[in-house]
């Protein structure tokens, strides 16, 4: 028989369960069945449930506890209650808290298979629509780069909006964070694709150098041209021209680099012919070049002509949505080399690289994911698989290194800051940043009412 779908049973009534399980198996459903919300909670750890079906009333924790705590993980986990006849009310308030229904003991089987075919039907639902979701947004996805954060879907717009255009593009962001795959998606998506991309990293050339690797050189220019060699901006013709780190060229390099853009032309090293250009002009930084014309060592004029559009890639800590994608995304990459299978990622590894801050971007996370494949001893990456640096992130002593001034602290200030930026994290969404600060959804509303923490463009409505 076909499997219909997982359903997780948590029920301190033995006999219930049995009951369940009878019914359910017969009809072709995966069942699970444990009796109190902690041994829910250690399956859901190590597995995904389409459907959780949970009493109200148990020993200990009640079902509203585990639907709190479920969907302050994931929001669209479906559940349903059951609950005796006399505590329906409590059973409507659990649909108001997002259980999408509820069933009166003693169960009918009928109205019990009726109403799975219901949840069931909007589980499908849910699943084309993100399967519809992803296909819409792959319009504007650049190869390579995953990113479902409304700023990286900013991103996404802006450059298919100016590709097919000749203009100058200026690429703003941390290393790491993908700019050269910016600048590629660019020329893949203009009329010049089918001539050369050629990257140059400004910072990785010696100054003596770099105009000979841009313009080229005639024989006996100096010493060691032993023959004529041509630039980027020759070998690029036609094509497109990425310098990265242009924020590391000295002001002398500079000053020709400007003459080049606005002449079209470039004149070898050693030579005396003017040699006409046709490529695009794509650069990034990592420093702010503002900053860099105030302390003279970056040109003003270079900058506006470098920074016709600009593009503004987001650090990862600022769309930290994104590590799930991008982790599965090379998860999927990394192992398919490898030749090794893997299932996934636990929960536990992955709310240590949710919570982790990533100085090195995607970059590092993308090496961090390459090496854990290798280190893991089973086909999920697991907590032991990362690197210490993510693992001592995830307790309190091991994220944060503060030591308390003679003065002493404002602790109310210190934990609203917190709670701010674990909101700004979560995109303002509770059920998210309740997680980061180890609370509970309901714990988090209280200090949020408490401090008057509203969202900014809440409160300018």
């Amino acid at each position: 028989m076909k499997n219909k779908g997982s359903i997780l049973i948590v029920d301190d009534e033995k006999g219930q369960r049995d009951i369940l399980n009878l019914i359910l198996k017969k009809d072709g459903y995966d069942i699970v069945d444990v009796p109190g919300v902690r041994e829910a909670l250690a399956q859901l750890e190590k597995r995904e449930f389409d459907l959780i079906i949970t009493d109200l009333k148990m020993q200990g924790q009640s079902g509203l506890d585990l639907l709190e705590k479920v969907h302050a993980d994931d929001p669209q986990q479906c559940i349903i209650m059951m609950t005796a006849h006399g505590s329906v009310d409590s059973a409507v308030e659990a649909m108001r808290r997002g259980a999408f229904d509820y069933l009166e003991k003693p169960l009918e089987r009928d109205n019990l298979i009726l109403t799975l075919l219901r949840a069931f039907e909007r589980i499908g639902l849910m699943r084309e629509n993100r399967v519809l979701q992803k296909r819409v947004e792959s319009i504007a996805t650049i190869p390579n780069m995953q990113g479902e954060h409304p700023k990286m879907k900013e991103v996404f717009r802006i450059v298919a909006k100016i590709a097919p255009s000749n203009s100058t593009v200026l690429i703003v962001g941390e290393s790491g964070t993908g700019k050269e795959l910016i600048a590629r998606a660019i020329h893949e998506g203009s009329p010049r694709q089918s001539k050369p991309f050629i990257a140059i990293n400004c910072a990785a050339i010696p100054e003596t150098l770099i105009e000979s690797e841009l313009f080229g050189h005639e024989k006996g220019s100096f010493t060691g041209a032993d023959s004529r060699e041509i630039g980027i901006f020759e070998a690029a013709d036609g094509g497109t021209v990425f310098l990265d780190e242009i924020g590391e060229m000295n002001v002398a390099m500079q000053a020709k680099l400007l003459r080049a853009i606005q002449e079209k032309e470039i004149r070898r090293v050693g030579g005396k012919v003017n040699i006409g250009l046709d490529v695009r002009l794509v650069s990034a930084t990592n420093k702010e070049l503002e900053q860099e014309i105030k302390k003279g060592s970056f040109r003003e004029d270079l900058f506006y002509r470098l920074n016709v559009i600009r593009v503004n890639l987001p650090p990862l800590r600022e769309r930290g949505s994104d590590i799930k994608t991008l982790a599965e995304f090379f998860l999927d990459k990394y192992s398919r080399a490898a030749g090794i299978t893997m299932n996934g990622i636990s929960k536990k590894a992955l709310k240590l690289l949710m919570n982790y801050s990533w100085p090195g971007n995607v970059r590092q996370l993308e090496s961090v994911i390459e090496r854990s494949i290798l280190m893991a001893e089973s086909n999920y990456i697991e907590p032991d698989d990362l690197p210490t640096e993510i693992t001592s992130c995830g307790s309190l002593a091991g994220g944060i290194n503060f030591d308390l001034p003679a003065e002493g602290i404002d602790f109310e200030a210190l934990e609203k800051g917190l709670i701010v930026k674990a909101m700004k994290r979560a995109e303002w969404v509770i059920g998210k940043a309740a997680p980061l600060l180890g609370m509970s959804y309901k714990t988090l509303q209280y200090r949020l009412d408490k401090f008057e923490i509203e969202r900014p463009d809440k409160r300018a409505r």
